[in-house]
């Protein structure tokens, strides 16, 4: 039985092959290549019964259909119905009017790199702090938006940020308040820094850095504090003080000559002096608690630098995301997309501007 098979399919396969043969002599060729295009079109529609066709196909067998009659369109991948519902969808979508996507519009790509360079370069800075930052720069983006962009790509903004609680007596009573920050060095030597805040702008006025804080330079500071910001500290009311003993009479006296009252926090409280303790607060965890302190000199170099951002280019949530020596210019964002990066304090402290 084997062998008659192989018998059949051999005479049958050298009939086909002279009648190719043959096709070929009379100039038959291209009946050939049609013959065969069928023949693999039915070895395509065995494996696959819908094959996926995109616009070009649909064009390409629309067009030759119209022209074709329907005997000689026998066999093709589509049928007539086919052909009808491609042109009742081709009609639908030209008459349909694309819908506008809902809700608000997504945050710029290159808004989000900034955000995550932010967040990586200044590894103290919370979703509020990095908003502040952008409010700064013209570019309005939702505190929420700055914070979902954080969690999205794992970053914590500030892992070691605390919550402290503010005076309300202060905020409406004091309008200045004073005290000293203590700064060790790696040699374990002391400093102190004496530092003035202004309980409404938020301003802070550096007196002055000393190993042996004495009531006499405590008095020549508070001197120096008048002939250097007499402007800045004329609307001043009060001023909050600890009872340390560097505060003797004669440096009361000196702001009692300007018209200010001295009031005195309780003994051992110093959230009595909320605004000075938190700027203590501020100034180690972004810059003290980074660095290696050497000598009083490098001291007293990264503190003044360090004062000079906090009033001049850092934001503060309480005066509307806008630093104490705000400058007026516009809050709209550039076009084009261009922030320079300058570092300050030694590398530590960073500020973004619009480039010009």
């Amino acid at each position: 039985m084997l062998r008659s098979s192989c018998l059949v399919y051999r005479i049958l396969y050298r009939l086909l092959a002279a009648l190719a043969r043959l096709a070929v002599c009379l100039g038959r060729s291209k009946d050939l290549e049609i013959i065969v295009l069928r023949h693999q079109l039915m070895v395509l529609r065995r494996q696959d019964d819908r094959p996926q066709l995109n616009d070009d196909d649909r064009t390409l067998l629309g067009a030759i259909a119209a022209a074709l009659p329907r005997p000689r369109r026998a066999g093709w991948l589509v049928t007539p119905d086919t052909l009808l519902r491609w042109h009742r969808r081709r009609i639908a979508r030209h008459w349909t009017h694309p819908s506008r996507e809902r809700g608000r519009p997504s945050t710029a790509r290159e808004i989000r790199r900034l955000i995550i360079d932010m967040a990586t370069n200044n590894p103290t800075w919370g979703y509020r702090r990095i908003h502040g930052e952008l409010t700064g720069l013209g570019h309005r983006v939702g505190a929420s938006t700055v914070w979902r962009i954080l969690k999205r790509h794992d970053i914590d903004p500030a892992p070691h940020r605390t919550v402290i609680t503010w005076s309300q007596f202060l905020r409406s009573q004091a309008a200045v308040a004073c005290d000293f920050a203590t700064i060790d060095t790696a040699v374990l030597r002391r400093y102190y820094l004496l530092f003035f805040i202004d309980v409404t702008t938020r301003e802070v006025f550096f007196a002055g850095i000393t190993a042996n804080p004495t009531g006499a330079w405590t008095t020549q500071a508070a001197r120096n504090l008048f002939l250097r910001h007499t402007d800045r500290l004329a609307d001043a009311g009060a001023l909050v003080r600890d009872r340390g003993s560097q505060f003797i009479n004669a440096f009361d006296e000196i702001f009692r000559t300007e018209g200010m009252k001295i009031l005195k926090t309780p003994v051992r409280t110093p959230v009595a002096n909320a605004f000075a303790e938190r700027w203590i607060g501020t100034l180690r965890r972004e810059l003290l608690d980074r660095t290696i302190i050497w000598n009083q000199r490098q001291v007293e170099r990264i503190v003044a630098d360090y004062i000079d951002h906090y009033n001049v280019h850092r934001p503060h949530r309480s005066l509307d995301q806008r630093p104490p020596q705000a400058v007026e210019a516009t809050r709209d964002a550039p076009q084009q997309l261009r922030v320079v990066r300058t570092s300050r304090c030694d590398g530590l402290i960073n500020e973004y501007q619009n480039a010009a």
